[in-house]
């Protein structure tokens, strides 16, 4: 198990280098940086690799490296500072932001369990995880029905008559049998218990140090095997095992986003990342859900292009809105503009325009500009000319405690679509 963790922390789209010293002394050393070149031979979006050293895209989150954990934060502002508070207040703003898109609310036997103050991207799934598989453990886990082969001292099942005489030649009072058993050891558990392994290798939280160990020591063994994509493929819950979702969800990013060095002298790495883009997308839609004014929908589908031979071609708008019987479009985007938004965006919005026969469309960014009203020029000749097809750009600078952002964001689509 990793201890004694160090950590940085960096904006999106900043870079580190080789033997940069970041707070408390803590250097990016030779080790990490093999590490994370390692990493990036796999294939990853969440960085790139320049000159002794690395620059991180547009992901945010968590990525750790032996004991090393860099925190990604996002960027709103291009003065944005980049001092310890800055970093710390963004750091708590970007926890906040995932706990509203992923709706997390422990279902824990007691509240005297969530000792752990999430300071890190890490902290809130370690600890997540955690707590929803002690609450599993509490209220008893689900068994399924599995077949096995294996001698019996008593017949049940069916006798495989190949297996009987070559192993059972001299014991005649056995019976190789296939037959179904009806316990815990099947594919949920199997996940979780390898999840549960991996947290008491890797967790640099001396806080959670002593529930993972006693998960591991409660929780029933299973076999030893990988888990791949394919196996959360199969999963499918029904009324016994809904409870489960919350802890799959986060063993399925925690397996499938861990390398283990399979090398000598470089360390694992776990990757926790989120496109900020579509982080950005969810937190505004969960904060006009939260209102009961606004009926507001993600990734509403119309088709926009049909070949003659071939799939049809749709067009996705991120948040549609529906208010007194007009549509409204809304577009987020996480990135920093000043009063210029691009050609290719407004070409997208006088597009949802026309197919989602909107009243208003607007782009949404983050940052305190002052919002920008606008109109789509009509064609001449056509009957756009009666239509005033108006297209703003929008701005929310971001407030604390994130209900108030939330509130702040809502007001000003409510106010917009009047």
């Amino acid at each position: 198990m990793a201890t004694g963790r160090k950590h940085i922390k960096v904006f999106e789209h900043q870079s580190i280098f080789l033997n940069q010293k970041f707070d408390d002394g803590v250097l990016f050393d030779q080790d990490k940086l093999d590490s994370l070149i390692k990493f990036f031979d796999k294939g990853s979006p969440y960085f790139s690799l320049i000159r002794n050293g690395v620059r991180f895209n547009e992901y945010v989150g968590a990525i750790q490296v032996g004991n090393l954990l860099i925190s990604v934060l996002p960027k709103a502002d291009k003065y944005q500072q980049e001092s310890t508070d800055e970093k710390d207040k963004w750091n708590s703003i970007l926890v906040d932001m995932l706990r509203v898109v992923h709706g997390f609310e422990v279902k824990a036997p007691s509240n005297s369990n969530m000792k752990v103050k999430n300071n890190t991207v890490l902290d809130l799934y370690f600890e997540i995880f955690v707590s929803e598989v002690e609450a599993l453990l509490h209220r008893g886990l689900a068994k399924k029905y599995r077949q096995t082969e294996g001698n019996l001292n008593a017949l049940k099942g069916s006798i495989q008559f190949s297996k009987q005489i070559s192993k059972n030649s001299i014991h005649k009072e056995r019976f190789y049998t296939r037959h179904t058993t009806y316990d815990v050891e099947h594919l949920l558990h199997i996940i979780l218990y390898r999840t549960l392994l991996l947290l008491k290798r890797i967790n640099t939280n001396t806080a959670l140090i002593g529930r993972i160990n006693a998960l591991t020591l409660n929780f029933p063994e299973m076999p030893d095997r990988k888990v791949t994509q394919a196996d959360f493929d199969k999963i499918v819950l029904n009324r016994k095992t809904q409870d489960y979702q919350k802890a799959l969800e986060i063993a399925r990013l925690i397996l499938l986003h861990y390398h283990p060095d399979l090398s000598k002298g470089r360390e694992d790495v776990l990757a926790l990342m989120f496109d900020m883009n579509l982080l950005w997308e969810k937190f505004v839609l969960a904060s006009l859900k939260r209102h009961y004014g606004l009926n507001a929908k993600g990734q509403d589908s119309k088709s926009f292009w049909q070949p003659f031979q071939g799939n049809k071609r749709s067009i996705r708008p991120d948040i549609t809105v529906e208010k007194d019987g007009f549509k409204y479009v809304i577009d987020t985007k996480w990135k920093l503009v000043s009063t210029e938004p691009s050609m290719d965006d407004l070409r997208q919005m006088y597009a949802y325009h026309h197919y989602f026969k909107a009243e208003k469309v607007a782009l949404l960014y983050p940052g305190n500009n002052p919002g920008i009203k606008g109109k789509f020029v009509p064609v001449e000749n056509t009957e756009d000319k009666e239509q005033v097809m108006e297209c703003g750009l929008l701005f929310s600078q971001v407030q604390t405690p994130l209900k108030v952002w939330q509130e702040t964001i809502f007001k000003m689509i409510n106010t917009w679509a009047n």
